[in-house]
């Protein structure tokens, strides 16, 4: 299904969610592998982290054709990573180019540069790159980076002026912000194309060394944690596709084919959903 074309559940009464694979859940396996491992385990979508030094004609080639071989669509590729200063480089571009190659309609986006106008510059300048593609670029906020909270995030996507630039919302990140699922409800719909989400532990400790593991080992599938993953997915748009993002040492331990991890996963998630009447498509 065409993230551009939602379908609805008549019966319910509300849309339908797409549900994709996030490249953190296979953190450890190329893009062609998360091609594979999500059409295999039933995903619609997928997602792709595109390392400039491993990304090369026959990576593309790869990642299309396990693409097409099984009828997968893009959600987002990543990570592309504002350095403090702002300055950006060719191996920026080259992940923008591999997403419109790829036609993904989202890249996620994360900077170190503190401040926020020479943030923003980064920003407008990444959404030019996209605009043959109409791909959003969606700016992260979490506790490692300089855009730690939401509130400092719409504020560089104000700034930043242009119809592409997008707010990512992680349900991790979101709760480590310390934000009230409320206020995702006083924001403009448009600029969340997507949102990431995933379950945890409710608290983490407030230093670098504790934010970087929870983020990159701890997390669970929606249920398993203690974060209000259900109140942030009622509070964002009703038809936003969800990116599952589970990247778990747990898993990685449990599961190291990436088709049974990818499988577990979704399952576990589905199951989640359809307890609580979120409809899947």
């Amino acid at each position: 299904m065409s993230i551009a074309n939602w379908e609805s559940d008549p019966q319910a009464g509300c849309m339908s969610h797409i549900l994709s694979l996030a490249a953190g859940t296979l953190p450890d396996f190329q893009p062609v592998d998360v091609a594979d491992a999500a059409g295999q385990a039933g995903f619609t979508h997928a997602g792709f982290t595109i390392e400039p030094d491993k990304w090369n004609s026959t990576a593309l080639n790869d990642t299309k054709a396990a693409l097409a071989r099984h009828n997968l669509e893009v959600l987002d590729i990543e990570v592309i990573w504002i350095p403090e200063g702002g300055k950006l480089d060719d191996s920026h571009k080259l992940i923008v180019d591999a997403g419109l190659e790829l036609g993904a309609p989202n890249a996620l986006v994360v900077s170190s540069e503190p401040d926020k106008n020479r943030t923003a510059e980064a920003l407008f300048k990444l959404c030019e790159w996209a605009a043959p593609g109409n791909m959003r670029m969606a700016l992260e906020f979490l506790m490692i980076t300089a855009v730690r909270n939401m509130d400092d995030a719409l504020d560089i996507i104000d700034r930043t002026d242009h119809p592409a630039a997008a707010l990512l919302i992680d349900t991790l990140h979101f709760q480590r912000a310390g934000h009230a699922p409320n206020v995702i409800e006083n924001i403009d719909p448009h600029l969340m194309p997507y949102s990431q989400i995933c379950d945890g532990n409710r608290d983490c400790q407030s230093n670098f060394d504790r934010y970087l593991e929870d983020a990159i080992d701890l997390r669970s599938v929606p249920g398993e944690g203690q974060l209000p993953v259900r109140e942030v997915i009622d509070a964002l748009p009703t038809d936003i596709p969800f990116s599952l993002e589970v990247r778990s040492k747990a898993y990685r331990d449990r599961y190291p084919n990436p088709i049974e991890r990818a499988k577990s996963i979704r399952q576990k998630m589905l199951a989640y959903c359809s307890q609580r009447n979120i409809k899947i498509t």
